[in-house]
């Protein structure tokens, strides 16, 4: 009998030992769980950087070759600015023809302003000014304007081709193509 009262004290003792394990276990559970989380959210963000690492960067930006409707739409010493935002570039017309300027500041990249009244273009950031003509006669912009390649197209529209720029302190403003001869 003392065996066996033996036997169940330490089976008592062994119950309690469970028990206080079972309690010790029950209190690290919210701490496990925050652990658990921490490592979903950790692997959740490393396969979201991988994922995103397998699609490449777009830059959606506007056709650098692109119609502007024919000679007769645009007015003799006139600057049509509907092509400012949507392509960025500015098209002149004058006695001998036509000619597209880059509306792209060349101090700092900023987009000046055609103010009409003032016969001028404009930069708003740092007060450079350029003449009709695309030639900087104010602030700090240290070369004239960029002129765009433009042509006639079979059809009789105009066409401007942003991606082949003129640059008049290298001589670009007399090459055939950074201006339209069209007298009408």
């Amino acid at each position: 009998m003392a065996e066996s009262k033996a036997a169940e004290a330490t089976l008592d003792k062994g119950e309690a030992e469970v028990k206080k394990d079972r309690r010790e276990l029950l209190k690290s559970i919210p701490w496990l769980g925050i652990a658990w989380g921490a490592l979903a959210a950790a692997v959740g963000g490393l396969l979201t950087g991988i994922l995103r690492f397998l699609y490449p960067n777009v830059l959606f930006e506007p056709p650098q070759t692109f119609k502007i409707g024919l000679p007769e739409e645009y007015q003799v010493g006139e600057v049509a600015t509907q092509w400012k935002d949507r392509y960025g570039v500015w098209v002149v017309r004058n006695d001998e023809g036509f000619y597209a300027l880059i509306t792209v500041c060349t101090h700092l990249g900023c987009t000046p302003n055609w103010l009409s009244s003032e016969n001028k273009y404009k930069c708003p950031c740092h007060g450079s000014g350029f003449y009709k003509n695309g030639i900087n006669f104010e602030g700090p912009a240290p070369r004239p304007l960029e002129r765009a390649a433009i042509v006639l197209a079979e059809d009789g529209q105009i066409v401007v081709d942003k991606s082949r720029k003129f640059l008049y302190e290298r001589g670009g403003w007399d090459d055939p193509s950074s201006f339209l001869l069209y007298t009408a």
